[in-house]
């Protein structure tokens, strides 16, 4: 799909401030956009992340879509972050307080991968391809 230029995916958090903090460890790096109602971080050339507090996107949805806290803790995404070096992005999850939902393991895939969730429950994989 050449027509499309950028993705952002947009992740619903209960506090943005926590999450912004939380992704900032993740990341190490400050985000590049930090206003109230939406925090983002510039993943590559051609990919951001950003997060937007429940109330926010609940104003956008009004009554056309179920309210995002009736989701908090459920997983609703998953970010797959493919890493030059798997071990230390799952000690630095470690280190900054993601849940550890499963440790390195080869998947049948091709994929070594790791799971955490965030403070909101997204799940959040780091992976290398199998050498």
């Amino acid at each position: 799909m050449k027509h499309i230029q950028l993705l952002e995916i947009i992740l619903y958090v209960d506090e943005q401030e926590v999450s912004s903090t939380f992704y900032e460890k993740i990341f190490r790096r400050k985000p590049d956009l930090n206003v109230p109602g939406m925090t983002e971080f510039i993943l590559s050339e051609n990919c951001k992340m950003g997060l937007m507090p429940n109330k926010g996107i609940a104003k956008i949805l009004a009554d056309k879509a179920p309210h995002p806290d009736s989701g908090r803790g459920i997983p609703r995404c998953e970010l797959y972050l493919y890493v030059d070096n798997i071990q230390d992005e799952f000690d630095n999850a470690v280190k900054c307080g993601a849940k550890l939902i499963s440790p390195i393991a080869e998947m049948n895939w091709g994929d070594n991968v790791c799971y955490f969730s965030d403070p909101d429950g997204h799940i959040l994989a780091f992976a290398e391809k199998v050498k």
